[in-house]
């Protein structure tokens, strides 16, 4: 069969055009391939050749002139904003592009511009968080202040992991924390309970009870655990009115019982009627290692006795439960309590120890039971020292001197209670 040279031509041009056409693909792709390769050095030189590949690559521009800003040896903010500006020519619809050249006119002291940039770039994306928080900040560089805390409100309104960030730049610009509530943060409790967080780690107890009046006026139930910072606080400011009052409160906003104890005791929970809060002016129990606790039958006062069994396998050295407790200066105070034992093994063995958590001079310890004993009473008589606000009463056993010794057996203790006296002198442990 013969061919044609008329069907030939035609699959020849075919042929032609494909090859062609694959030539040009594969051209593009080396070369779109070489440029992204460039933009993503970290080099000038390398990255200028790779948007002279690609120049109307927007993200190329943008990355190049992020690039001079942050070159340590050799900044170039003029040609930095000539890149952002390239940018946002080739993509006017990206915030993230006006808010890099904002960014480099306020470097370069041309601030009319920056804050045209900063209009478009809102404008672009007005929902923003980012947006308004760089806004933001910029607007409170500028002094202007109304403006510039109402775009940080928003930001954090919008984000709230931007919430943090507000509150401390907001503290450290401006110590006042009606500022901070009225026109920073969002009417949130999460958002005043991170501001309680900042405040308890800077030690400022003025506005962070301020911000503690604002989570109850929401008047929203609130989960216990979430005044313990607050509470921490106090108590090793030596705020004693404080803490019982916020204790008191947290208490009816958690739902939970928050009348005093019956018997006038200055110990929350002295009974173990209620499982441990671990926090607060409430007992705390960690866990330690060797100890297990649970609650038990009652002692001879009532209630429940908490029980906690030593396995033998550790030295343990013990300093819980324990409870803050709210005192007085200078005031004398009797202690009470109920331990029972049972095997307990080494020369170390279970006591209750009451000191002062923030000065030093009161120490105060029960006798020492070891063995077996049936339920005794503890009794204490002390006196305050004129700076003491808090004791801090544990149940205590201290390692053995001998490390092999390893702690085995049980202990019971209930009916703890701390009642001012009348004694106007110290006494030792009885």
């Amino acid at each position: 069969m013969e061919t044609s040279a008329d069907s030939v031509s035609p699959r020849w041009t075919i042929l032609f055009v494909c090859f062609a056409a694959a030539s040009i693909i594969s051209f593009q792709a080396v070369r779109i391939w070489l440029a992204d390769y460039r933009v993503h050095t970290d080099r000038v030189d390398r990255m200028e050749r790779g948007v002279a590949l690609e120049p109307g690559n927007a993200t190329a521009w943008d990355r190049l002139g992020r690039v001079r800003q942050a070159d340590l040896e050799n900044p170039d903010a003029v040609r930095a904003v000539e890149d952002f500006r390239k940018a946002v020519e080739k993509d006017p619809r990206s915030a993230d592009y006006w808010m890099d050249l904002a960014g480099a006119y306020e470097a370069t002291g041309n601030i009319p511009l920056a804050r045209e940039a900063f209009n478009r770039a809102r404008a672009a994306y007005p929902a923003s968080a980012q947006v308004a928080w760089i806004y933001g900040n910029f607007l409170l560089r500028q002094g202007q202040f109304d403006d510039g805390f109402a775009q940080i409100n928003q930001a954090a309104r919008t984000d709230p992991s931007l919430i943090p960030l507000a509150i401390s730049r907001t503290w450290h610009s401006d110590q006042d924390v009606n500022l901070l509530l009225d026109r920073v943060l969002p009417a949130d409790e999460n958002a005043y309970f991170q501001a309680i967080d900042f405040m308890a780690s800077k030690r400022e107890t003025v506005p962070a009870l301020a911000i503690w009046q604002r989570i109850l006026l929401l008047g929203k139930p609130l989960a216990l655990p979430r005044a313990f910072p607050l509470l921490e606080l106090l108590i090793h400011s030596d705020q004693t009115e404080d803490a019982s009052r916020v204790w008191r409160e947290a208490l009816r906003a958690a739902g939970q019982p928050h009348d005093e104890p019956a018997n006038h005791s200055l110990i929350w929970n002295g009974d173990f009627a209620r499982d441990f809060s671990d926090g607060g002016l409430d007992w705390r129990w960690n866990s330690p290692f060797g100890a297990a606790i649970d609650f038990d039958a009652p002692p001879t006062s009532g209630g429940r006795s908490v029980r906690l069994d030593f396995g033998g396998g550790a030295n343990v050295d013990l300093d819980q439960p324990m409870e803050f407790v709210p005192v007085e200066p200078s005031r004398s105070y009797h202690f009470h309590a109920e331990i029972r034992t049972e095997g307990i093994t080494t020369e170390s063995g279970i006591l209750f120890q009451i000191t002062d958590p923030n000065h030093s001079g009161l120490n105060v310890r029960s006798e020492n039971l070891t063995g077996s004993h049936p339920w005794v009473p503890v009794d204490a008589e002390f006196t305050t020292g004129p700076e003491t606000h808090f004791v801090l009463i544990q149940l205590r056993r201290f390692q053995s001197r001998l490390f092999e010794n390893k702690l085995s057996g049980a202990a019971w203790i209930g009916g703890v209670s701390l009642i001012p006296s009348n004694r106007g002198e110290q006494q030792p442990a009885k």
